[in-house]
């Protein structure tokens, strides 16, 4: 287990190994010194354990020239400056706070930085927790506006990081540590959830172990249960409906589910759409009464984590139509897609885009080719508009794949392949 996933994820991505890295480094630092830099696999190996957090500046600028990115980026940090004493709420707090922020430009900015250390040692209070909570909750809304982007993956395991780094350099109590476990696996579970969105599992499943462990040290039932919907949408992502409804059913039966008939709600929907892919057509409509019985008895006015602020009535009948969709009743689902379009709040601009897609596969699959073609075209991004990439990217590969097969040689079929075509090559 790496301690720092950036540089991990960024090395994987170029496809090099330690020693590989290590050789194109000593070049850069040979290119701008006129000596060939000294560095071996074990530099590297310290780099990703987390031993090394703030290399020497040559090896620094190496590494911001081999991967184009401030080396904040890539999971290092500058270490705190000594300090005398200064009590909270003293002007020099302030200044001193805007100080150790301003080396993590772009990725941890917005984190919760640790009050100014008493006596020389850094203790971690509630209110770093509080904002760190802050900044979750700003990653949500951005994944509900523009979805679980490369973007939000790398910030995610940067807040992630530097939830870590908390919990190594600082003094707290177990239940400001509780907290920060927890928020760790927060901020880790939307990573796994950005990796399923861009058809990473290997990397998604690496994520959402590492989740896992973080949510059992922070003894939340809470997160767990987020993290074993990941699970679930990771395992049917895979193929294996089996995995995916042993994750739903985990879930289901949470202790959070018992207390909050809304999280059961969720869950019985996740695990109705689970079973609908073995495909189990009794277990996954007794489920998806269970999740509409369990939503009418939520209190809409209660006190929940931000995560879950998308799950509605709009979100059920989303859920709904996809569970119908995999057992095969179009028709039914086109029901259930127009119901949640006709719901969803504007913010969730994202899952209005996923199911408009959706929607318009039911149609073609039911041979309604006009209204399909009309609908596929609505999700196509107007100038400046969302990127094709994602779930609605391969939805609308999918929407012309069906249309190619049900009606190759109609007006409507021919005008859909020109304008998907320009709408793809606008994004390139």
């Amino acid at each position: 287990m790496t301690g720092n996933a950036l540089l991990a994820a960024r090395m994987k991505d170029a496809g090099l190994g330690q020693q590989e890295l290590a050789e194109k480094l000593n070049e850069r630092i040979g290119h701008f010194t006129g000596r060939l830099g000294t560095l071996a696999d074990r530099h590297i190996r310290n780099y990703l354990t987390g031993r090394t957090r703030w290399p020497q500046a040559r090896q620094r600028r190496a590494l911001e020239e081999e991967f184009g990115c401030p080396v904040e980026e890539l999971g290092f940090s500058r270490p705190p400056r000594r300090a005398p004493s200064v009590r909270p709420g003293h002007p020099e707090d302030s200044v001193r706070r805007r100080t150790f922020g301003g080396s993590a430009i772009g990725l941890v900015a917005a984190a919760a930085l640790p009050p100014a250390p008493s006596r020389n040692v850094l203790r971690v209070g509630m209110n770093d927790a509080n904002r760190l909570e802050h900044a979750f909750a700003q990653l949500i809304v951005s994944d509900n506006e523009h979805g679980p982007a490369l973007d939000i993956q790398t910030r995610a395991l940067a807040f992630a990081h530097h939830t870590k780094e908390l919990q190594q350099v600082g003094s707290a109590s177990q239940r400001v540590r509780a907290r920060l476990y927890y928020l760790a696996a927060a901020f880790t579970g939307t990573a796994v959830w950005a990796a399923i969105d861009a058809r990473q599992p290997q990397r998604a499943q690496q994520y959402l172990d590492r989740a896992m462990t973080l949510a059992s040290l922070s003894g939340s039932e809470e997160i767990r249960l987020r993290l074993l919907g990941h699970a679930t949408l990771l395992a049917t992502q895979q193929g294996d409906p089996h995995d995916a409804v042993a994750a739903a059913q985990a879930g289901r039966s949470s202790s959070m589910c018992r207390r909050d008939p809304l999280f059961r709600s969720l869950a019985s929907a996740r695990l109705a759409a689970a079973l609908a892919s073995k495909p189990d057509q009794r277990g996954a409509e007794r489920a998806l009464e269970g999740a509409r019985n369990a939503l009418g008895k939520a209190d809409p006015h209660a006190q929940r984590p931000a995560w879950i602020g998308f799950y509605d009535r709009a979100e059920l009948d989303g859920l709904s139509a996809l569970t119908m969709s995999k057992l095969g009743q179009h028709e039914q689902a086109e029901a259930y897609f127009h119901r949640a379009l006709a719901q969803l709040r504007a913010e969730y601009r994202r899952n209005h885009t996923y199911y408009s897609a959706q929607l318009a596969l039911s149609q073609v699959r039911q041979g309604d080719i006009e209204h399909a073609c009309a609908t596929a075209v609505s999700v196509l991004p107007s100038a400046g508009g969302d990127s094709l990439t994602g779930r609605s990217g391969r939805l609308l590969d999918q929407f012309s794949t069906a249309l190619a097969a049900f009606a190759p040689d109609s007006r409507h079929a021919t005008d859909w392949a020109d304008q998907y075509a320009n709408a793809r090559r606008a994004q390139t």
